[in-house]
């Protein structure tokens, strides 16, 4: 051992009281030098359980009840941060790049019994480079060659939702439209995968799909709200989404703490009242959103939209969307 490095002798214990003082200096060094010696030891990142396979045709918690059952066939992204069932958020690859969005527009009002949202759907918070550049690390994983682009968005919710007779299920693209002007697809993509694990997004968990809507899959750390009790957006049967964390004790909540339609009633800030509600919760765990809408969604104008340009598009309808997809 080096002259540098700290006295790792026994220390006895002390029979006077200068050799007290003696031996517990040493003690305060060791104690110091292995405190040092454990913090400096790597420490096993985060995983989270891989979503793949967990797809349903009814309401399961941890689930998503999806109303696609039949999925496309394309390139199915991956990397060394997915192994044994889980992936590692922290070990998977960010696009690159900060552009803003200064033509960012969005509008929540109130009109008779409805919340009326218009959007063009760009973020008010920078992205990453779309298409993903060849010299982006990304594009080793993920090639997703589409822009974003503005959409026309129009939204008209339930001021007061209330609950369906039965959950109903989930489709591909938009499920919700977050406060921030993005919009919210749920936790697969055209394979019926785990999108939040598979796919490779930027820094604010987005990436747009191949008419270059830019959305999420799952929480953002750029989302409003998303580390507290706080409403992040709405889903489209008008319930709210909210943060990872429960307003009355402040506890991070999880899938265990939620229903089949990843959703809970409790306190929360609802039409500016603390108000007992059911709403969904954002959890680092897949569905990740929403795993089955609890009441009657509607349709969104983007949606209706989408559909007419893809039937007047030749081959569009059965071909896959570019990677990056919903």
């Amino acid at each position: 051992m080096s002259s540098a490095s700290p006295d790792w002798g026994i220390i006895r214990f002390p029979v006077a009281y200068g050799d007290s003082l003696m031996s517990y200096g040493k003690i305060l060094a060791a104690a110091a030098a292995l405190a040092a010696l454990v913090g400096a030891m790597p420490t096993r990142a985060h995983t989270l359980p891989l979503g793949d396979g967990k797809v349903s045709t009814s309401p399961r918690a941890g689930y998503l009840m999806s109303c696609v059952l039949h999925w496309r066939r394309g390139p199915v992204h991956g990397g060394p941060w997915i192994g044994d069932g889980e992936w590692t958020p922290a070990e998977k690859p960010r696009v690159e790049g900060n552009v803003a969005w200064p033509a960012h527009h969005i509008s929540i009002t109130v009109r008779g019994d409805e919340r009326i949202i218009t959007a063009n759907n760009l973020p008010e918070h920078t992205t990453g480079v779309f298409p993903i550049s060849r010299s982006d690390p990304a594009y080793r994983y993920d090639r997703n060659p589409n822009p974003i682009r503005a959409q026309d968005i129009l939204l008209r919710l339930p001021l007061n939702p209330k609950p369906a007779a039965e959950p109903s299920c989930v489709p591909m693209g938009m499920i919700g439209f977050a406060t921030d002007g993005v919009a919210i697809y749920n936790a697969v993509d055209n394979g019926g995968i785990d999108a939040m694990a598979h796919e490779i997004q930027d820094h604010c968990n987005g990436h747009p799909q191949h008419v270059g809507q830019y959305h999420y899959h799952g929480p953002s750390p750029c989302m409003p709200n998303e580390m507290t009790s706080g409403l992040v957006g709405y889903a489209l049967d008008g319930f709210g989404i909210y943060g990872t964390k429960d307003l009355a004790t402040g506890r991070v909540l999880a899938d265990a703490d939620l229903d089949a339609c990843h959703g809970t009633t409790s306190a929360v800030i609802w039409n500016g009242q603390r108000t007992a509600i059911y709403h969904y919760v954002l959890t680092r765990e897949y569905p990740y959103t929403i795993g089955c809408f609890r009441g009657t969604p509607v349709a969104s104008d983007f949606k209706a939209r989408q559909i007419r340009q893809m039937k007047h598009e030749p081959g569009a309808m059965p071909r896959r969307p570019g990677p990056g997809g919903p």
